[in-house]
């Protein structure tokens, strides 16, 4: 699979972007990294991320971000998590993989459902 079919988003050093990329590699599946708190990937895309895989999918709700977030996020649209998001890339659960530039996990637990996008 060529390196324009599969994208990683994240940052270099957390270790459950470390382990998707290196899953990929050990499969001999070419990607293209990109650290989206360097480069920030937009609302667009956010809000694409947001439609596919839901804005409760993408909370990182273990990290500093999140936690001094107010109160009241537990009542925010779709649409509010997602200008958050795209505002502050440290929100987003990582890594953010898309195959053929459809969003298919946030995170990296089981990686079944990242086997059958590959296909």
């Amino acid at each position: 699979m060529s390196d324009e079919n599969v994208t990683v988003y994240g940052i270099p050093n957390c270790d459950t972007v470390k382990k998707a990329r290196a899953w990929l590699e050990s499969r001999g599946v070419a990607h293209v990294f990109v650290d989206f708190r360097a480069h920030p990937v937009g609302e667009a895309r956010v809000a694409r991320w947001v439609e596919a895989l839901g804005s409760a999918a993408l909370r990182n709700t273990s990290g500093q971000a999140y936690r001094a977030l107010p109160d009241a996020k537990t009542g925010w649209s779709d649409a509010e998590w997602a200008k958050r998001f795209a505002a502050d890339p440290m929100l987003v659960k990582r890594p953010v993989i898309e195959v053929r530039g459809e969003p298919v996990m946030a995170g990296f637990r089981k990686a079944d459902a990242l086997e059958a996008a590959l296909g």
